[in-house]
């Protein structure tokens, strides 16, 4: 278990203001309740105690005080929205879990061994919680040997068999346990934890069913979530909702854009009326699709941001966290797939006559965005100058737009490499002094979003590839020369 005692700091800014947004907007109501969480530790005087709760996969600083002189803390109780998986921390760092609801809940365990020593005094939720973490100890404690006969390659055929009928009948006991909780504790906290935790077990189909796979997959798929509660706002308070949701997303689901934008709309309908859930799902998809590596899932990112974040629906968010996240899906939609490229209007390569994206007539067009000291650039050019020769006759086009600042060095690699076969433009200094480049807008030679094509384009680095169709709407991007020769082959195989 890592805990954070501030926000962790994810890979992207979007991350790190969305998480953090989130936290802040659910910040735990300190507030005196009815109830309180009462804990003993034996073995501490006078340390400082933490007291942690779940936030999905993570764990996070909510409160803190001192142990007495005998080891006793105590802390308000939550209210209902913010109840689910807590952790009292302390010193070592140690920790043991407990589950808070609106009940008193008293416990008692040792510093040296927190988990292990822990007696619920006072708690029907946490007393559950610990009897099947005890029942649990006792299987596997009971099954170790067992298991090291099945590891030892001198044990007997018998043993073996022995050893298999045993650990067989011990998985039969857990799951019949597990079953029990859920149907005589059904509305307990703990028994949805638990259920989340179940996989949906497949029910027997009719024999000799032609394509018995596709119509198993898409059963699992259609029952994924009847495991979850979704008026339950304290779900999202356990790693096991995460690590259901992580693996819907990214696992269960196909990789496909338009098909997962589909999805997250389905998903997040589930939780109307359960704002926490709206909200760490709503952010969930919206950042995984922001940070995703697979091709055009900034579609879903954009898509996510117009239906939930543009509309008002994120009222976690202050508003310069909003319209960092805002700015983010602007930055990004004139190279979203299924958008038409802005028409980008540049000087050629000996600077004086200025080419137009969109007035190419060609079947496809490739824009590559690259410079001349960028050795990924230099690398992947030559497979694209291969593949033009192949495909120029089939109607491929290449509009190549330098990413140089200064045009000497773009311009003395085109014409030593003799890439001068595609369209080579770019721009230079001059254009770009906002005096030129006011007179180059108001005279309509080009367009602001022209010269400012880096970020137009979302360039930061190189070499940026499009596919375009004849219509100049985006098919595919950020792909190599061999990715691109293999979704042109296969957009030419549908069409024959």
């Amino acid at each position: 278990m890592k805990l954070y005692f501030m926000h962790p700091i994810n890979r992207t800014l979007f991350g790190f203001v969305l998480i953090s947004g989130i936290l802040g907007a659910s910040s735990l109501n300190l507030a005196a309740q009815s109830h309180t969480i009462d804990v003993t530790i034996d073995g501490l005087s006078g340390d400082t105690i933490f007291l942690a709760h779940y936030y999905g996969d993570k764990m996070y600083y909510a409160d803190t005080t001192v142990a007495d002189a005998s080891g006793h803390v105590r802390f308000s109780g939550r209210i209902k929205e913010e109840c689910g998986k807590y952790a009292i921390v302390m010193p070592g760092p140690k920790y043991f879990e407990f589950l808070a609801v609106e009940e008193d809940i008293v416990i008692r365990t040792s510093a040296q061994n927190p988990t292990g020593d822990v007696e619920v005094i006072k708690s029907n939720e946490n007393a559950l919680f610990y009897n099947y973490m005890a029942f649990l100890a006792e299987r596997r404690t009971q099954a170790a040997p067992l298991e090291a006969v099945l590891s030892d390659s001198t044990s007997s055929e018998a043993s073996i068999a022995n050893a298999r009928e045993v650990l067989t009948s011990f998985g039969r006991q857990v799951a019949e346990e597990q079953r029990r909780i859920l149907e005589e504790h059904s509305e307990m906290l703990f028994a949805k934890y638990l259920n989340m935790v179940l996989e949906p077990e497949l029910p027997a189909f009719p024999p000799n069913i032609v394509n018995i796979q596709d119509l198993q997959y898409r059963w699992y798929r259609n029952h994924y979530w009847d495991r979850v509660d979704f008026s339950d706002p304290r779900l999202v308070r356990d790693g096991s909702f995460h690590q259901i949701l992580d693996r819907f997303w990214t696992k269960v689901l196909p990789q496909i854009p338009d098909s997962l934008a589909v999805e997250a709309d389905r998903l997040i309908a589930r939780t109307e009326g359960n704002a926490e859930m709206f909200k760490y799902i709503t952010h969930y998809i919206t950042f995984a699709s922001e940070s995703s590596q697979v091709m055009c899932m900034d579609k879903v990112f954009v898509g996510m941001v117009d239906r939930y974040y543009n509309t008002g629906k994120a009222v976690w968010l202050k508003p310069d966290q909003l319209k960092k996240i805002q700015e983010r899906a602007d930055e990004l939609r004139d190279s979203m797939c299924g958008n038409t490229i802005p028409n980008i209007i540049l000087p050629d390569l000996g600077q004086n006559k200025w080419e137009s994206l969109h007035g190419i007539e060609a079947k496809y067009t490739v824009v590559i965005i690259w410079e001349s000291t960028c050795g990924h650039c230099k690398k992947e050019l030559p497979k694209f100058r291969e593949l033009y020769n192949r495909w120029q006759e089939k109607g491929l086009e290449i509009y190549a737009i330098g990413n140089d600042f200064d045009p000497e060095p773009w311009q003395e690699y085109v014409r030593e490499k003799e890439y001068t076969d595609w369209i080579n433009v770019s721009d230079n200094p001059l254009i770009n002094a906002q005096d030129s480049a006011m007179v180059l807008i108001e005279t309509r030679t080009t367009t602001l979003k022209s010269l400012n094509f880096r970020t137009t384009f979302d360039v930061f680095a190189t070499p940026k590839v499009f596919l375009l169709d004849q219509d100049k709407q985006i098919l595919a991007k950020q792909i190599s020369a061999e990715q691109l020769e293999e979704i042109l082959n296969r957009l030419e195989a549908q069409e024959g």
